[in-house]
């Protein structure tokens, strides 16, 4: 099926928003005396913050009556954290100019609680793009699993396979490849270098690497 629709990931991709969010959970975790790796936290990149408090609260067996309030914690400081201080990731505004020559049909989608998605959306100018988005925080389940990619396309009327996905985590990779969708990986520098990329259908440095034989590749 040709591709006529692209879903873009958020934290990461659009925004350089994954330091600020690192802040915001270990600075959280640190109040219950939990200090992560940086091997650690990228394993739980593009998880829910729900599920994130979660899995290291299981891990280091902290009393989950304190999950609500370290979720809350988490969130508020995030997005204020990127509200003030994030920055757009270069060539956002060149890939979302390409798709729209194209007329292809933008989506957003993202384990990211709305209010967040407002805020970056303004903060970058590019809400009149975005025909729907989807958020994990309002559906059952998040990345790894592949519902929010499925619920996107499901708002925009589109089968997943005419979709192509921009991430930069693995969960995400997952969450895309599972709704079989097309997914083009965005990893951060440091993380170029690993291997499980391969599971995507294509890895590219920055959105100035994307063009037209990337895209006829992807078809």
């Amino acid at each position: 099926m040709p591709l006529n629709t692209v879903i873009f990931d958020m934290d990461g991709v659009l925004i350089d928003s994954e330091p600020f969010w690192e802040e915001a959970g270990k600075e959280t975790l640190a109040l219950f005396d939990i200090a992560l790796t940086p091997e650690e936290y990228i394993s739980t990149t593009g998880l829910r913050t729900r599920e994130w408090i979660d899995w290291w609260f299981t891990y280091f067996n902290v009393d989950k009556r304190h999950a609500k309030e370290a979720e809350s914690s988490i969130v508020s400081k995030a997005i204020e954290k990127i509200r003030d201080h994030a920055v757009v990731m270069p060539g956002v505004n060149y890939i979302f100019e390409f798709f729209r020559e194209r007329n292809f049909i933008i989506g957003l989608a993202t384990s990211s609680p709305v209010a967040l998605i407002d805020v970056v959306t303004e903060k970058l100018r590019i809400r009149n793009y975005i025909k729907e988005f989807s958020s994990a925080e309002e559906l059952p389940h998040s990345k790894p699993h592949p519902q929010v990619y499925l619920n996107c396309a499901e708002k925009l009327n589109v089968s997943p396979l005419s979709c192509v996905c921009f991430e930069d985590s693995f969960n995400g990779m997952i969450a895309a490849r599972a709704a079989r969708m097309k997914c083009v990986v965005v990893p951060a520098p440091l993380q170029q270098h690993l291997s499980y990329w391969s599971a995507a259908n294509f890895k590219i440095e920055s959105f100035h690497a994307f063009d037209e034989t990337v895209l006829e590749q992807l078809q």
